[in-house]
């Protein structure tokens, strides 16, 4: 088997599916595929009947996305467990509820990859797509992944119109990327901030505090304060409730 290269593989999908395919089968960063697996392999109790997905996971959306919402990684026990993004977490709990309130989301709940839900308009994905230990992937396992997201971009460019970005990590890895896809970005780069806005031309970038715990149960994020930002995004993306 030849060994995992970002920028080859990335770079050699024809289109959102097979990259989400080839994002799967990824072993470059040796610390991440350890952790994934040994989450995989010990699980947490409460979900000791499951089989935990315990790879990369892509995306999560349709391939003419107008919207995309970019997070920080997978969690141990939500999305390395279920195989899809922000499901099966506290986080994908808040970040699917309030994307129904706006009309983005079939139902407001993800709970596995074969639970009908279906995103409308946008898509999900995140700049590490391994999960790390403490929630904390490493700058150079951002900069290695990056060519997952860099072509995740690339093929959505033709539909994209907004961005979410969910958190100061993701914020530094989307601007490089947005910038080598072929956005302007500004230079030097503006620093994350909640309700940050950037009008890249025909795409409109929004920062937005992460939904992680530490963040919805302290009420540094609010239900109405991710809701302001989605429902800008989702009218920047010129899309409709559904």
């Amino acid at each position: 088997m030849n060994e995992t290269d970002p920028v080859r593989d990335g770079a050699a999908a024809r289109g959102v599916a097979e990259l989400d395919g080839a994002v799967t089968g990824c072993r470059a960063c040796p610390r991440l595929v350890a952790w994934r697996e040994e989450v995989a392999r010990v699980r947490r109790p409460a979900f000791a009947s499951w089989e935990y997905w315990g790879r990369p996971v892509p995306g999560f959306g349709p391939a003419d996305a107008r919207m995309l919402v970019v997070g920080l990684a997978p969690a141990a026990h939500g999305g390395n467990r279920t195989g899809r993004m922000f499901t099966g977490d506290r986080s994908g709990d808040v970040l699917y509820a309030a994307l129904h309130a706006v009309g983005l989301a079939s139902k407001p709940t993800a709970t596995h990859r074969d639970d009908g839900l279906v995103l409308r308009g946008v898509r999900v994905t995140a700049p590490v797509h391994c999960a790390p230990p403490a929630n904390r992937p490493t700058p150079a396992e951002r900069d290695t992944c990056r060519p997952w997201l860099l072509n995740e971009l690339r093929l959505l460019r033709p539909h994209l119109r907004s961005v979410v970005v969910l958190g100061a990590f993701g914020w530094q890895a989307a601007l490089p990327a947005l910038a080598e896809a072929g956005w302007d970005v500004p230079r030097p780069r503006p620093a994350f901030g909640h309700g940050t806005r950037l009008d890249l031309g025909r795409l409109r970038l929004f920062g937005c505090y992460h939904v992680s715990q530490r963040n919805t149960f302290t009420g540094r994020l609010t239900p109405d304060m991710l809701l302001d930002v989605l429902r800008a995004a989702r009218d920047a993306a010129g899309l409709t409730p559904g």
